[in-house]
């Protein structure tokens, strides 16, 4: 994909914060009642570990690690514009996330998704992730698919 720049940042970058709003209203049709469920797990205010990917100086997609526990990132708000699905985006901004829990010292990351976001499942598991139980927040709550990855090479 020509011009695809993916940047390491943090999420007080505006880019970042106008995907992420774009991210909420997707979900918020998609998760219907459940949205203001999700929303209180999914505060961007002061993540550390942010990657933007830009097509053409475009703000198109975005993503987001934060610890989860000793050895595990947690994968959060990702996210790639309509416009710009179906062109392995999403799969770059995962890789990069990945890479970066690893020189941080994670050896796993893991993630939570939504049965009514298939393309989601899809890529997860297309890259490696697989079903796990719900944890957290998560247990107990029927919508909600955890997924989990060995970074370990």
């Amino acid at each position: 994909m020509s011009d695809l720049t993916l940047i390491r940042t943090d999420s007080g970058n505006a880019d970042f914060r106008k995907l992420v709003a774009l991210l909420d209203q997707d979900l918020a049709i998609r998760d219907g009642n459940d949205h203001t469920f999700y929303a209180q797990f999914n505060k961007v205010d002061a993540i550390k570990e942010v990657i933007v990917a830009y097509q053409n100086n475009i703000p198109v997609g975005c993503g987001a690690i934060k610890p989860f526990s000793t050895t595990e990132a947690e994968v959060k708000r990702m996210f790639v514009h309509p416009d710009y699905r179906n062109k392995g985006i999403a799969a770059k901004i995962v890789t990069a996330l990945e890479n970066w829990a690893m020189e941080i010292g994670f050896s796993a990351t893991v993630l939570e998704t939504g049965k009514k976001q298939p393309e989601a499942l899809a890529l997860y598991q297309k890259i490696g992730y697989r079903v796990t139980p719900n944890y957290g927040q998560y247990i107990g709550v029927d919508n909600s698919v955890c997924m989990a990855k060995s970074l370990n090479v």
